[in-house]
Parts: C-alpha cells; sequence; structure tokens
C-alpha cells in the first residue's frame, strides 16, 4: 500500500538497536559488538539520542523502560519527576497565570527524571551480565557534545518553527540558534560544550551525581536563579522507580505496557479491543475503523482515570479484564463513527529499541514533552529542561491537578508484546496524542496480519486529534493513503482531513525490534519519517 511497502527490515545475528537517529543508533550497536547487552547498548544509544536529537529529548527529560530478560520476565522503570516543593497552583494564580505556562523557566517545575532511570537501568544491565562502566556508555554522547553533530532535518524544521516563541528563554539562543541569531542549517555542527562537561563528570563520578552530587547541585543552582519552582532538596531527594507493568492477554499475543501516569493503558485496550472485532484484512475499512474506534473508547477512559500512580481512584488494570473489555466493545458501532469532541495534547519523544544474543530485549522511550520543552537550557550544566508540568492544571477538580510532589501525565508509553511463535517484539514511537494510535496500527499490521515490519512502520498512517501546530480534532490522512478507503471512512462520519504531499512526521517516528528465537537471528526498522534507522551485529 502506497510508499510504506518498500521500506525494508534489517536483520542482523547477534543484536539489534533501532532509534529516530543513525548517530545514536551506531552508539548502541558498538555497544553490543564490544559484548555488552540490550540494556547497556540502549543507555548508550539514549544518552548518545539526548545530545543528538535535542529537540525531541535531553538530560532534563524523563524516561520509562520495559526489560524482558531471556527467561521471559519483564521489568518496568518509571523515571517521571514530580513537581517542585513550590510548585503549588497558588503559587502560579499569585503571579497572574490561569494556566501552568508552556515555555521559559516557570514551565521547568517538574525533577528531571530520566538520569534517574538510567541509573536503575544500569543496575539492570549489571544483574544480566552487564559490565561496561558508565564512562564508556557515555562515550559516544560526551564526543558528539564536545566535537558537534550535524543538525538533522526535523530539529532544523522545528527550530525555525518554534524560534519566535523559544529565542527568549534563558539559554535557547546561545546553545541552538547561530551566532546571529537565525536557525542553524540542516547539517551545521552544533556544539554543546557544557553539556560534555556534565557528561564527563557524570562518567567520572556517576550517574547518582545528578541528583546528589556537583552536577545536582549545578542544576538546582540555576533552576532557583531562573525562577523556577523545583528547590535543590527535590533535586537530591528524587530517584526512579521498579513498578509493576500493566499487561493484557489477546488470543495470539500478550502484551506489556507502562501504567499510570502514562497513557499506556489507552495503546494495550486499543489492541486488546480491536483483537475483539474480528478483523480480518489489513488496511481495510473495518481495519482503520476499527482501531479509531477502539481509540475513542481507550482515550474516554485514560482521561477519566489515569493520573500519578500514588494519586489513582481505581486500578488499571481493572479496564483489561475481559468483562470490561467486552463492555467497550459492545459500545463500538463498526459501521458508524462516535461523536470526537476530544481535545489531545502534543508532544516530543523518541523511542528505541535494543535486542541481544541472550533474548533480552529492551522498549525505551525518554522525552521533553513539547519541542525543545521547557526551552530553558542550565548554564551550569547544559541541561534543557523539560516542560512535562504544563501538562498539569490549576483546576483542584481536574483528573491532574497541580500539586508539589504529583508526577504529571505523560503521553509516553513503551511496549512489549511476545507472540504465540515466541517472537518478542519491542516497539514504540513518539507523536504525543498519536503514540497509542501508531503503535496500535503498527503491532496489528505486523502481529495480527503478518505484513513485513518495514512496511507495518512505513505504509501511511492516521492520526485522531490534536497534531503539531492544530488544534483540530478531525481524522487526520498521510499522503499516500488509500482514497477511497477515504471516502468510505467519511461515509462512515469520520470527520477527514487529507495532510499535505510526502511522509509527515506529525504522524509520529515509529520503530521496532524483534527478537526471532531460534537460529532466526534479530530484526529492526525505524520510520522514514525519522533520522535514523536500525543496525544489527
Amino acid at each position: 500500500m502506497g510508499h510504506g511497502d518498500v521500506h525494508e527490515s534489517v536483520r542482523a545475528g547477534a543484536g539489534m538497536v533501532a532509534s529516530p537517529h543513525h548517530l545514536a543508533t551506531e552508539a548502541g550497536r558498538a555497544v553490543l559488538e564490544e559484548g555488552g547487552n540490550a540494556v547497556e547498548a540502549a543507555l548508550a544509544a539514549a544518552a548518545a539520542i539526548a545530545v543528538v536529537y535535542p529537540h525531541m529529548n535531553h538530560l532534563g527529560g524523563d524516561g520509562f523502560w520495559l526489560i524482558r530478560d531471556a527467561k521471559g520476565r519483564v521489568a518496568y522503570i518509571e523515571a517521571a519527576g514530580p513537581a517542585g516543593a513550590k510548585a503549588s497552583r497558588a503559587f502560579y494564580r499569585e503571579r497572574g497565570y490561569d494556566e501552568v505556562p508552556v515555555r521559559g523557566p516557570l514551565a521547568a517545575l517538574t525533577v528531571p527524571g530520566q538520569v534517574g532511570g538510567w541509573t536503575l537501568a544500569l543496575e539492570t544491565a549489571r544483574a544480566l551480565g552487564g559490565r561496561m562502566p558508565v564512562r564508556r556508555l557515555l562515550e559516544a554522547a560526551l564526543d558528539h557534545a564536545r566535537a558537534g553533530s550535524p543538525v538533522s532535518a526535523s530539529q532544523h524544521r522545528l527550530t525555525a518553527l518554534k524560534k519566535d516563541e523559544l529565542a527568549a528563554v534563558p539559554g535557547f539562543a546561545e546553545v541552538f540558534l547561530a551566532a546571529d541569531g537565525t536557525v542553524p542549517a540542516q547539517g551545521a555542527l552544533l556544539r554543546q560544550g557544557r553539556l560534555a562537561d556534565t557528561l564527563e563528570q557524570l562518567g567520572r563520578a556517576g550517574l547518582e551525581d545528578f541528583y546528589r552530587g556537583d552536577v545536582g547541585r549545578e542544576i538546582a543552582t540555576d533552576l532557583e536563579r531562573a525562577g523556577s519552582p523545583v528547590t535543590r532538596a527535590d533535586i537530591a531527594g528524587y530517584r526512579a522507580l521498579r513498578c509493576p507493568p500493566l499487561t493484557v492477554a489477546l488470543p495470539t499475543l500478550r502484551l506489556w505496557g507502562s501504567p499510570p501516569p502514562t497513557q499506556g493503558l489507552a495503546t494495550l485496550m486499543i489492541l486488546a479491543l480491536f483483537a475483539k472485532l474480528g478483523v480480518k484484512q489489513p488496511e481495510s475499512l473495518a481495519h482503520v475503523h476499527g482501531l479509531i474506534e477502539a481509540t475513542k473508547r481507550a482515550f474516554l477512559v485514560r482521561d477519566r482515570v489515569v493520573t500519578d500512580a500514588s494519586r489513582l481512584t481505581v486500578d488499571p488494570a481493572d479496564f483489561l479484564t475481559d468483562t470490561a473489555l467486552e463492555r467497550e466493545v459492545a459500545a463500538i458501532d463498526m459501521g458508524r463513527a462516535a461523536p470526537w469532541p476530544h481535545k489531545g495534547a502534543p508532544g516530543d519523544t523518541i523511542w528505541l529499541g535494543a535486542a541481544d544474543r541472550h533474548g533480552t530485549t529492551v522498549s525505551y522511550i525518554q522525552s521533553i514533552y513539547w519541542e525543545f520543552g521547557s526551552g530553558l537550557v542550565l548554564p551550569g550544566t547544559g541541561v534543557l529542561m523539560q516542560n512535562r508540568g504544563s501538562s498539569f492544571s490549576l483546576d483542584p477538580r481536574a483528573t491532574n491537578p497541580l500539586e508539589p510532589g504529583r508526577r504529571p501525565f505523560h503521553t509516553l508509553n513503551p511496549v512489549l508484546a511476545e507472540l504465540a511463535d515466541g517472537r518478542v517484539v519491542a516497539f514504540g514511537c513518539m507523536g504525543g496524542e498519536g503514540q497509542p494510535q501508531t503503535n496500535a496500527a503498527v503491532l496489528s499490521r505486523y502481529a495480527l496480519f503478518g505484513v513485513p515490519l518495514g512496511a507495518a512502520v512505513a505504509r501511511p498512517r492516521w492520526l485522531l486529534g490534536r497534531s503539531w501546530g492544530s488544534d483540530s480534532t478531525s481524522l487526520k490522512l498521510e499522503h499516500g493513503f488509500d482514497g477511497a478507503l477515504a471516502e468510505r471512512l467519511e461515509r462512515a462520519g469520520h470527520e477527514i482531513e487529507p495532510l499535505g504531499p510526502g511522509v509527515s512526521d506529525r504522524l509520529g517516528h515509529a520503530g521496532a525490534v524483534v527478537f526471532h528465537p531460534g537460529r532466526s537471528g534479530f530484526e529492526g526498522t525505524h520510520d522514514p519519517r525519522a533520522d535514523g534507522g536500525a543496525a544489527g551485529v
């Protein structure tokens, strides 16, 4: 179907890494080649991509890990930083705000949890036999920060798009604009000297230094000077968490996803609901319409219940029981679109995956939320702070009201699947509101309908709800989408909005790594909409 069928996957015999940027993919592949395990490879790729893809992620963001070991046990790491001690609703009301700002120091109101997640991931890597020192895992990231990395097409486009709202945020222009204040050209070298110093210090002193050492003190001092409500005690006291993942069994596969405060429940619900619809043909009206209507049911649940896990009023696993899923499926009309006034959220993220010769498989996501996050670059460390806290509400009756110590709602949700034949699939994407939709499109194609992995990721996609630069709640169809199918969707009641020519990264950057048991080896792919790819050993 369209352009997607010519996109092929990469195969290898001893391991695989996939990410949205080729330099990050290479960082992870090199670790595998040197004998590192999948978690170590993912760490190296995660550090590298925080440097070379800074508009999508950075050290000032959050991250979420799903790690399946060779025995089939799945571990989950939540590295979501809470709101700072001073980040109260009154703090913003007193400053004249009706909503949490989306840019600037007051948008940087949550502790960056990502490096805390790296710490727990490193512990897991060592428990699985990994022996690589932190310095080695940060090596590629440090080199790219010090010597410079080429500005990607995606970074160039989004810098131009957001320059006016970010140029005045402290630190942004100095790091991400040219010396004359213009947008750096695609391919121009981006050097991040302060960030290189930070990575060098973390390699020498260990990742804990980010919170409870010299780096942590620098971060806290700069946040206080900038006016952020995050305190030194908030930084020093932060630790990532190990939690049970969400899981659901479908007739031909089992899924694992990330629990609240992420929207992982939505991805699992969409796929579980779709599996009950009995659709037989990929890219048919039943396939696309069925997934869209399952998305609506899942998002209604998500928006009602997903919040900080410590403040949940219901168990999210209750919505994955057979009884609950049957109730939601009964509300789906396969001939007619349900009304959809829902307003979604944007988001910029990277997903990466890795698998090693032992069968350990990693699905990992890290993000600074919007493109370039808050825009605030801390002068002492070069860390770009996320704006994830802008998803909080100043309405105390909201599902996610702002409170000190509360973790914000996250669009991030890595996914793992085990198929009936033993294949293990790590997959995920960026794209805010579109993440669960793209996850469901890709896995339904690959796992339920047997579409080749590269085509499953690359084929034209759809997005219900908001995309970059638009508040519309229409059903957006990518260029190359079958015209007759689009007409049938419109007749079924969907409000269709065709996107422009070519592939569109508004539909997310998806990727997948597959471990084939036995002698079949590994397979990987990453989205032609991004700047990355997959590489194996």
